[in-house]
């Protein structure tokens, strides 16, 4: 009997998972034993991070995006048709189309999606780099700027979680080499007491913004935006004015999740070291989805993906288990236009940012050129 693997989500935990196990069972699926679809809603690729650099003028859309067919082995079939609802008492998924597709295993790797709406006026009045409309049209923004003052807001929850740190740092660099320094102050807001949720990175940034004369407010949770004011106002009741506003918007799992009754915001319990949905025994959680309480960031997704990947090839094979996921992140973080820093944790040993060098910043940017080769499952 052919075992059935369907993977919901063709970004790059999902696209990570299909093509790590077409090599594992390429005996099965050459046997006819077994099967993996990807189910998506875009035929389209998009490396996420790559975002980052497009308001700075350093990347270009052509290289963000790729034909997903083209990055998936083509032993796995494509189908595009956006999942609606998934039954994990009867696995099955229901489409878009009216389809259904039944499953002997399923992967969920729907990510998460923008929320600005969320927060009264913040859609229309804050600039955004986390899809490509707002990253362009902050790159107009940026290069219309001639001094004032810019408030980086922090919502969450949010992918990336060390974007907004990046913002931050690249933005002053990227303004003072413009030959606006002295002409522009940068007010960065975090809605918790400290600077950032994971709090040695939060105590190395301490003396980094004051190095630099970036301010900041913690305890900023906020509540409404005001176009016409040109302020912004947090649930603790403080009001900072701006002239450019440059926001993180909350972010939420994919509708579906809602739809299906698997969790709260989009967000699916997940054993956090198993990866597998709570209650079942067959439907694995891997990337932003899941409700672990780690970053959502692309090197989660990569080895989340390789755990599921390790145990999913084993139950097939042997049916039995292989391997628990650690909790182990990593993440290179742009701290300017030229220099860089890193830091890697799971879930007994904190993070510790290592000191910015210039040689880490060009390691990122060669990681973003060897993207398509972990996406497709080769490193």
């Amino acid at each position: 009997m052919r075992t059935k693997i369907l993977i919901l989500g063709g970004g790059l935990a999902g696209t990570i998972v299909a093509n790590g196990l077409v090599r594992r069972l390429a005996s099965e699926i050459r046997s006819g034993e077994a099967a993996i679809t990807v189910l998506g809603n875009t035929p389209r690729h998009m490396y996420q991070p790559g975002l980052l650099y497009v308001p700075f003028g350093r990347a270009r859309e052509q290289e963000l995006f790729r034909d997903e067919r083209t990055v998936l082995d083509r032993r796995i079939s494509l189908i595009i048709d956006a999942a609606t609802r998934i039954d994990v008492v009867n696995n099955r998924v229901h489409a878009q189309s009216g389809r259904s597709f039944d499953y002997d295993y399923l992967v969920i790797a729907t990510g998460s999606r923008l929320a600005p709406e969320l927060v009264p006026g913040l859609a229309e009045n804050a600039h955004q780099f986390y899809d490509l409309p707002g990253a362009k049209k902050l790159r107009d923004a940026l290069t219309d700027f001639k001094g004032g003052r810019i408030v980086v807001n922090v919502n969450a929850p949010h992918k990336c979680p060390v974007a907004p740190v990046e913002m931050a740092l690249m933005l002053d660099e990227f303004l003072r080499e413009r030959g606006l320094g002295g002409k522009f102050e940068i007010t960065y807001t975090y809605p918790i007491g400290r600077l950032h949720a994971l709090e040695p990175l939060a105590n190395w940034m301490v003396p980094e913004f004051e190095r630099r004369g970036i301010k900041s407010q913690n305890f900023f949770n906020t509540q409404a935006v005001d176009g016409d004011a040109k302020t912004i106002t947090s649930e603790e009741g403080d009001t900072l004015p701006y002239d450019l506003l440059i926001t993180i918007p909350p972010h939420r799992g994919a509708q579906v999740i809602e739809d299906s009754g698997l969790g709260k915001m989009g967000w699916v319990p997940t054993n956090p070291k198993t990866l597998l949905c709570d209650g079942t025994k067959n439907a694995f959680v891997v990337g932003d989805t899941t409700n672990i309480p780690i970053s959502k960031a692309g090197s989660t997704a990569h080895f989340e993906a390789d755990t599921v990947v390790d145990n999913l090839a084993m139950l097939v094979q042997e049916g039995r288990w292989s391997r628990d996921y650690d909790g182990k992140v990593f993440c290179f973080i742009e701290t300017g236009m030229n220099t860089g820093t890193h830091m890697w944790f799971n879930y007994t040993t904190p993070p510790q940012p290592s000191p910015p060098t210039q040689m880490v910043h060009w390691f990122k940017l060669a990681y973003n050129r060897m993207y398509w080769l972990s996406a497709c499952g080769l490193l």
